[in-house]
């Protein structure tokens, strides 16, 4: 048991470091001893999950793929009955998103009834500083951790209303920490505001939004529907944990 859990968390610290990582690297953040980790990925890059680079560096292997499609499915499916509720209770598109990487990708939405929604599609992967779902996301690390992640990332602008300023986005975290819920107004698709809740307390980082086109989603309904996202939001991470245990 004692060398499932090491290797777990060996798997979670490369996830962490981008996907890769040296064996010093490894040892640094698990303060697992060398010949422990080296023997647990020797048997991990035998069976598919790490692979050796030519560099000498071990990244996630392939074998990994499967399992995350397979889990993003459950997540799905687990999550597409909450979806659905804010759909009914606001009209507009509902998404859950999660970190991957320093990336946020889409992975599961239910859409709004309405012709003109919003078609952002599940697998999609955006920089996280200019959605809404990016944001809430990135509110919850601690500064330091968010800063570093746009840096790496660099925040291009999607639109003319993307924030890009380091400082600029940092105090717009601070917003989203002290309100609970994160808006993206415009800036990652022209016309498209959305409301977005961190899952607290989730099992991983992952947040949920409800997204339509500006002429529905105006002040009022950003207004009315918060509470609605933040309750779902509460809701979903409850059940992600019940699921879990």
């Amino acid at each position: 048991m004692q060398s499932l859990e090491r290797a777990f968390l060996l798997l979670e610290t490369m996830a962490d470091t981008g996907g890769e990582a040296s064996l010093s690297q490894l040892a640094g953040s698990s303060g697992l001893p060398l010949p422990t980790i080296h023997r647990i990925i020797r048997t991990l890059v035998d069976n598919g999950y790490v692979r050796q680079l030519p560099s000498r560096r071990y990244a996630l292997g392939p074998r990994l793929i499967g399992l995350g499609d397979k889990a993003s499915q459950m997540l799905g499916t687990w999550a597409r009955p909450h979806l659905a509720q804010l759909v009914e209770e606001l009209g507009e598109t509902a998404n859950l998103a999660m970190l991957d990487g320093d990336k946020v990708v889409y992975v599961a939405q239910v859409p709004s009834p309405h012709s003109m929604r919003m078609f952002t599609e599940v697998g999609r992967r955006v920089l996280p500083h200019s959605a809404g779902v990016g944001k809430a996301l990135l509110s919850q690390l601690d500064e330091g951790e968010a800063l570093a992640t746009v840096r790496r990332t660099g925040m291009p602008a999607a639109t003319d209303r993307t924030i890009t300023d380091p400082d600029e986005f940092m105090a717009e975290l601070e917003r989203i920490r002290s309100q609970g819920f994160a808006i993206d107004d415009g800036e990652q698709e022209i016309g498209v505001r959305c409301v977005a809740v961190p899952l607290v307390g989730a099992p991983s980082a992952m947040a949920v939004s409800i997204s339509g086109p500006e002429a529905r989603v105006g002040w009022d309904f950003v207004e009315r529907a918060a509470p609605i996202v933040r309750r779902c939001a509460a809701m979903l991470a409850d059940d992600l944990n019940n699921q879990n245990s």
